[in-house]
């Protein structure tokens, strides 16, 4: 009878683990289909006025064990920053955990120029100098979901209330089998 238990509770551990992150995109922001299987979601959100670009929003997931611990996400994306002065972005970072809805989040702020690669693993960088960066690990049941927001840093502050909305959405759903 034990060997039974121990796959019912198995099985019941991994039901109880099997759901989805759920987040309300705010009025305004546009959708785009995800350009890979990693990204769960892609917002575009509008450039403000002076600004060439948009900024955009991503949510990624790797799988319940991919993608490394929040720590090493954080420190990789303050790595794709660089202060005006060339040096790393380390020191002008803010970063923060918090708990939203039962779920901890993990997040970094920071702005300067944008360097990271265009493509993972790719020689070619970005050179978008006035750019901002937040992103996020949320860690959930089943496996932690990255959110990276970046864009010009106007635009990007223009938006931070509905940035901050949609970090306020986000919960986690269990899915029923």
């Amino acid at each position: 009878m034990r060997p039974l238990l121990v796959a019912l509770s198995l099985a019941a551990a991994l039901q109880a683990t099997s759901g989805h992150l759920d987040f309300k995109a705010p009025a305004g922001w546009h959708t785009r289909p995800p350009s890979s299987t990693m990204r769960v979601a892609e917002f575009v959100i509008p450039h403000a006025a002076g600004d060439a670009d948009d900024a955009e929003l991503i949510v990624y997931f790797f799988g319940a064990q991919g993608g490394g611990s929040a720590q090493a996400n954080i420190d990789r994306w303050i790595g794709q920053m660089q202060e005006p002065d060339g040096q790393p972005a380390k020191q002008a970072a803010k970063t923060e955990m918090r708990t939203i809805n039962g779920l901890s989040v993990s997040s970094v702020d920071v702005s300067g120029t944008y360097v990271a690669e265009m493509r993972p693993g790719a020689s070619e960088h970005f050179n978008k100098p006035g750019y901002r960066l937040i992103a996020a690990v949320v860690e959930t049941p089943g496996g932690q979901y990255y959110i990276k927001v970046t864009g010009p840093a106007r635009t990007v502050a223009g938006a931070k209330a509905d940035i901050d909305k949609f970090f306020a959405s986000l919960s986690y759903s269990v899915s029923a089998d």
